[in-house]
C-alpha cells in the first residue's frame, strides 16, 4: 500500500467547501445526560479544521457514533460534539438535524468560509456502513472537496469513509498524515532493532499481525491472554487461564518461522496466577507452563519482566499492541507498568498501537513520553498487518 498520500497542504482550500470526516466517536455518560467523558477525539481533530477554517474553507463535518445500525437513537446524536467542538473552537459550530436530509442540505448550501457545520451520526443512515453508493453521492454533492481525519474508521469501507472519495478529490488531514508517517515508516523503514510487543487476549486476532511482523522485526515480545495458547501448544500446564484451543497449532507455526527467519520471539518464563478473575484475587507466582487447576494466569511475572524490559532498551523502533496481563486490576498491572516505564525511558521510536495498550499507556501516565499514540485500535492492527486500508487507498497519492 502506498503510504504517501496528498494532504489538506497539498491542495487549494480557500473558499472551498469541505467534506471533513472526522473521529468524534467518543465516549458518553451511561445516563443520558449527554455528557462526553473523554473529548481526546475532538481535541484530536482541532488543527485539521483549524487549518481549513484559518485558510477561508467552509467545513461540512461529519463522523459516526456508536453503532446505531441505520436507526436513529437521540442517544448517539451528535450535538454534544457540536456543543464541545463550538467551546474548543471558540466559534459557532451550526449543528445539522440530518446526514443528507433537507436540513444538511440547506445548511451546507448556506455555509460561507471560515464557518463549520456538523452532520448528524452518519450511522443513522442504513447505507453508511454498507458503503452505499447514493449516501455518498449525496455526501459528496455538500462540498468540493473531501478529507479524511479519521484514522480510527479507515479500515472500513463506509460511505463516509471511503465512498465519498468516488465522487470528490480525497485528501488526509493532519491525523492520519502522522499516522501514515509514524507507522507507515516503522513498518516500511524501521530505525533497528525493530521490537514488536504484542499482548491482549486472543492469538487469533494477533496472527496476521505476527505473521506480517515476522517479515520485518527483530525480536517479537509476546504477553497477555494469548501467551498461555503459546504455552499450552508447547505442552504446557495453563489452568483455567485463557486459551484458544484451536489456535494452538498457528502458534506452534509461529515459533518455527520465527526460528527459520531469525527473528528472536520472547515468551514469558514467569507468571503471576490468581484464583479467580478478580481484582483481590489471591496471586502467586509460577513457572510458565505450570498453572495449577483451578488457577489462572493474570500477568507477566518478575522474571518475564526482566527480560521484556532488557529487550527494549537498545531498540530503533519498539511498536507496542495489547496489554501484558489484567491491567485494570492494579494487582496485575505491573506487567504492563514495567513494560510502559521501559518504553518511557527507552531513545528507541514509541509507537502505541491503539486500543487497550493507549488506554493502559493513558492511565499508567506515560503518555507524553511516547512517540506516537495511534487514534484507532482496529486500524492500527490491519494497518500492521500489512493490510489495504480502503479509507487510505481511496486518497489521491503524492
Amino acid at each position: 500500500m502506498n503510504y504517501n498520500k496528498k494532504t489538506v497542504k497539498d491542495v487549494e482550500v480557500k473558499g472551498k467547501k469541505v467534506l471533513l470526516r472526522c473521529d468524534f466517536n467518543v465516549p458518553m455518560a451511561k445516563d443520558g445526560s449527554g455528557v462526553i467523558t473523554d473529548d481526546k477525539r475532538i481535541r484530536a481533530a482541532l488543527p485539521t479544521i483549524q487549518y481549513l477554517l484559518d485558510q477561508g474553507a467552509a467545513v461540512v463535518a461529519c463522523s459516526h457514533m456508536g453503532k446505531p445500525k441505520g436507526e436513529i437513537k437521540p442517544e448517539l446524536s451528535l450535538k454534544p460534539v457540536a456543543a464541545r467542538l463550538s467551546e474548543l473552537l471558540g466559534k459557532d459550530v451550526i449543528m445539522a438535524d440530518d446526514v443528507v436530509g433537507p436540513d444538511a442540505q440547506a445548511k451546507a448550501a448556506a455555509l460561507q468560509p471560515g464557518q463549520i457545520l456538523l452532520l448528524e451520526n452518519t450511522r443513522f443512515e442504513k447505507g453508511e456502513t454498507k458503503n452505499d453508493p447514493e449516501l455518498a453521492k449525496a455526501m459528496a454533492s455538500m462540498a468540493e472537496l473531501y478529507v479524511s481525519d479519521a484514522f480510527g474508521a479507515v479500515h472500513r469501507a463506509h460511505a463516509s469513509t471511503a465512498g465519498v472519495a468516488e465522487y470528490l478529490p480525497a485528501v488526509s488531514g493532519f491525523l492520519i498524515q502522522k499516522e501514515l508517517e509514524v507507522i507507515g515508516g516503522a513498518l516500511a523503514n524501521p530505525k533497528r532493532p525493530l521490537v514488536a510487543i504484542l499482548g491482549g487476549s486472543k492469538v487469533s486476532s494477533k496472527i496476521g499481525v505476527i505473521n506480517n511482523l515476522l517479515e520485518i522485526a527483530d525480536t517479537i515480545i509476546i504477553g497477555g491472554g494469548m501467551a498461555y495458547t503459546f504455552s499450552a501448544a508447547k505442552g504446557g500446564k495453563v489452568g483455567d487461564s485463557l486459551l484458544e484451543a484451536d489456535w494452538q497449532d498457528y502458534a506452534n507455526e509461529m515459533v518455527d518461522k520465527a526460528a527459520q527467519k531469525g527473528v528472536k520471539l520472547l515468551l514469558p518464563v514467569d507468571t503471576v496466577i490468581a484464583d479467580a478473575f478478580a481484582p483481590d484475587a489471591k496471586s502467586q507466582v509460577v513457572k510458565n507452563g505450570e498453572i495449577p487447576d483451578g488457577w489462572q494466569g493474570l500477568d507477566i511475572g518478575p522474571e518475564t519482566v526482566k527480560l521484556y524490559c532488557d529487550a527494549v532498551k537498545d531498540a530503533g523502533t519498539v511498536i507496542w499492541n495489547g496489554p501484558m496481563g489484567v491491567f485494570e486490576f492494579p494487582a496485575f498491572a505491573k506487567g504492563t507498568e514495567a513494560v510502559a516505564k521501559a518504553l518511557s525511558e527507552t531513545s528507541a521510536i514509541t509507537i502505541i498501537g491503539g486500543g487497550d495498550s493507549a488506554a493502559a499507556v493513558q492511565q499508567l501516565g506515560y503518555a507524553d513520553k511516547m512517540t506516537h499514540i495511534s487514534t484507532g485500535g482496529g486500524a492500527s492492527l490491519e494497518f500492521m498487518e500489512g493490510k489495504e486500508l480502503p479509507g487510505v487507498a481511496c486518497l489521491l497519492d503524492k
